[in-house]
């Protein structure tokens, strides 16, 4: 029986292996927050943290994950780096919509964790697979920004 590390919690997976992650976090765990924009891995809307790594879900079988610490856009909020970023996502008006949001969050979390100082150039970079239709990345790019510097 497959097992994931899930938010700090071992949890047993009764779906098939092949199963993409974010339809096993999504439908069989109720963590609603990954979302499923394209199915392709392609938009960021199903960004979970792998071991820090900002990893797109929705195609990427679950198995894939067994052995890795999955943190998911709720288990953040349990973090220091996570709180930051959720605070600094709210004071920079960094949502529309919300849809692509949670991925954001997750993608600029994992940069602040691994990269610690990072430049704007270097946040572009870690955010161009993650696709925004309202046209928020200047405020999420504001929001990476303020918090590396901890301004939420």
């Amino acid at each position: 029986m497959l097992k994931l590390r899930i938010n700090g919690q071992l949890r047993a997976v009764t779906s098939a292996p092949d199963t993409p992650l974010a339809y096993v976090l999504r439908d069989e765990f109720k963590l609603k927050g990954t979302k499923i924009g394209c199915g392709l891995e392609q938009c960021g809307a199903c960004t979970v943290l792998a071991d820090d790594e900002a990893v797109q879900s929705c195609a990427t079988p679950a198995a894939v994950f067994e052995g890795r610490a999955i943190t998911t856009i709720e288990g953040l909020s349990q973090t220091p780096e996570g709180k930051r970023v959720q605070q600094a996502f709210v004071a920079q008006r960094a949502a529309q919509c919300g849809y692509c949001t949670a991925g954001l969050v997750v993608a600029v979390t994992s940069l602040l964790r691994t990269q610690g100082a990072f430049d704007r150039a270097t946040a572009q970079t870690a955010l161009r697979g993650h696709l925004c239709r309202c046209g928020s990345h200047p405020r999420v790019l504001a929001a990476a920004e303020a918090a590396q510097k901890g301004d939420g």
